[in-house]
């Protein structure tokens, strides 16, 4: 079968055999790179998770705590700045895909938006004998690492939980302020009610 002809080159499977040796490699299709810098510290993180769960912990507080500054600037307002952090931030880490619906404190700190088939309640059936992804043979599956780091991780069976699908609406957004305004809007009904209670 003839292939697509372009100039002098034929893009068959023959043609890709000869082609000539090339210097140039693309940085994203490289396994040594993804193996070094992706891959390296996203696994920092599944070993270091019982740390990471201990900081995200207090850093949760900390937000919750700043709500009347984030319900004085506007959450629509202060969403810009915080989630250019947090994007920089759960970038290096987990390899954030900013989904908007962070779950890394039920998935042992390995992100599950990084499975190719980004699956949300556990692996595949195709995972391979060493541990390593069925899509990417370099990769290790996301979810043998979440089990792993939530084995280390005091909330580690939240695992078990049974999670939604991903609401693609939410793609983008900053999950930081979300769960904080959800956190608030739940805790303030009981203040309220404390509040009241206190009145003589």
């Amino acid at each position: 079968m003839a292939g697509i002809g372009f100039g002098n080159w034929s893009l068959t499977a023959a043609g890709r055999a000869n082609r000539p040796p090339s210097p140039y490699q693309p940085s994203h299709v490289s396994v040594t790179r993804r193996l070094r810098k992706t891959y390296t510290i996203r696994l920092w993180s599944v070993r270091h998770a019982r740390f990471l769960e201990i900081v995200y912990g207090k850093f949760a507080s900390l937000f919750l705590h700043l709500h009347p500054v984030w319900k004085a600037v506007g959450y629509k307002r202060a969403e810009g700045p915080v989630k250019f952090v947090e994007r920089r931030a759960k970038g290096l880490l987990f390899d954030c895909r900013m989904c908007g619906q962070c779950i890394l404190s039920s998935t042992g700190m390995s992100c599950p938006m990084n499975c190719p088939k980004r699956l949300r309640n556990g692996p595949c059936g195709g995972v391979r004998a060493n541990g390593h992804c069925e899509v990417e043979p370099d990769m290790p599956c996301v979810w043998v690492q979440a089990w792993e780091g939530s084995r280390r991780m005091q909330g580690g069976d939240a695992i078990l939980n049974v999670q939604p699908p991903v609401d693609h609406s939410l793609r983008e957004t900053s999950a930081w302020l979300r769960v904080t305004a959800q956190a608030a809007a739940a805790r303030e009904p009981a203040l309220d009610s404390q509040k009241g209670s206190a009145r003589p």
